[in-house]
């Protein structure tokens, strides 16, 4: 899609800060995150494991609560209204998460699974109840006779995800977040569901924050991506763009990285030297500048903050990537 930059944004994320303390320690999962999520769109935030994009989602949705920063869903923020409002708002937002088995309650049958959102809010009773969670599984590609009364020990992890994709959008929701939703499954069942959340977007208006590590899924699915490495973000640009020519370093190796189905193909990169610094102790200044085949004293000293260096184009890097030839 072409975002319309005049647009309001549907989601605002500023300054997000995530803070974790056990046995005097503290673990700074995500520092002073920013973005914004336009109605329609699909933004992929993309990083490797422990760089906290997980933790931002949760987060974003009020799973868990945030050290500091905002969350303003339309005109509400999320991290300051009272609970009556946060509760009412977060029907508006709903998370899929990783793991389909365990995010299933194993003792309950898959039609109360689904209708459980409206039994909470008391929105549907009786043969209106029935309708909607047919309605719902029907939408996800489930046989609603043979899968309502069965409980989720008797579905594969692809149908699991289904039922959960079902119970959250039972409350016509604008944003999903989907939180590495496909990891866990075979590649031929991550096809279908990608296809089945790009079909149930287009049909009920639904405006995405896709998070994975995979990024030949990111590019496929988003309209955006947003790059994070140990709790920041470091480049946020349209996926056709950051995957042709990234400006940051570590997006740059990110992208070098992966596998290509050639055998005969050369490298054309050198591996990333070091291993990701401890987010109990992150480096000053830039983050990866423990990493980065670029790094200088500025780096040591000075955070790098997210600045536009194209249109639609942001890099939080003092010396960013030279920009590639475009026609090659």
């Amino acid at each position: 899609m072409t975002l319309d930059a005049s647009a309001a944004p549907l989601l605002t994320v500023r300054d997000l800060h995530v803070s974790f303390t056990r046995g005097g320690h503290t673990v700074q999962a995500v520092s002073g995150v920013s973005f914004d999520l336009f109605e329609g769109e699909t933004l992929g935030l993309v990083g490797e494991s422990g760089c906290g994009k997980s933790t931002t989602g949760r987060a974003v949705a009020r799973v868990i609560a945030p050290t500091s920063g905002s969350v303003v869903l339309g005109d509400i923020d999320l991290t300051t209204c009272r609970p009556s409002v946060l509760r009412r708002e977060r029907t508006r937002l709903q998370m899929i998460f990783q793991d389909p088995i365990s995010s299933l309650n194993p003792r309950r049958r898959v039609r109360d699974i689904v209708a459980e959102p409206l039994d909470i809010w008391h929105s549907a009773k009786g043969q209106e109840r029935t309708r909607i969670v047919t309605e719902m599984l029907e939408a996800v590609g489930l046989d609603p006779v043979l899968a309502a009364p069965c409980y989720p020990r008797q579905f594969s992890g692809g149908q699991c995800q289904r039922i959960s994709i079902a119970r959250a959008l039972v409350m016509r929701p604008k944003i999903l977040i989907c939180d590495e939703m496909v990891s866990a499954l075979d590649v031929s069942i991550q096809a279908q569901i990608l296809n089945l959340v790009e079909d149930l977007k287009a049909a009920y208006g639904l405006t995405v924050l896709f998070i994975a590590h995979d990024l030949a899924v990111v590019k496929n699915v988003s309209d955006r991506v947003a790059v994070m490495y140990l709790g920041r973000l470091c480049e946020v640009a349209g996926a056709d763009d950051l995957y042709r020519s990234p400006r940051h370093h570590y997006t740059n190796a990110l992208l070098a990285s992966a596998v290509e189905p050639d055998p005969d193909a050369p490298r054309t990169h050198a591996p990333l030297q070091g291993e990701p610094p401890s987010p109990l102790n992150p480096p000053s200044g830039c983050r990866f500048r423990t990493r980065c085949p670029r790094a200088e004293e500025r780096c040591a000293t000075e955070v790098p903050e997210l600045r536009e260096i194209e249109p639609n184009h942001h890099v939080a890097c003092h010396f960013p990537v030279e920009i590639r030839d475009r026609a090659a």
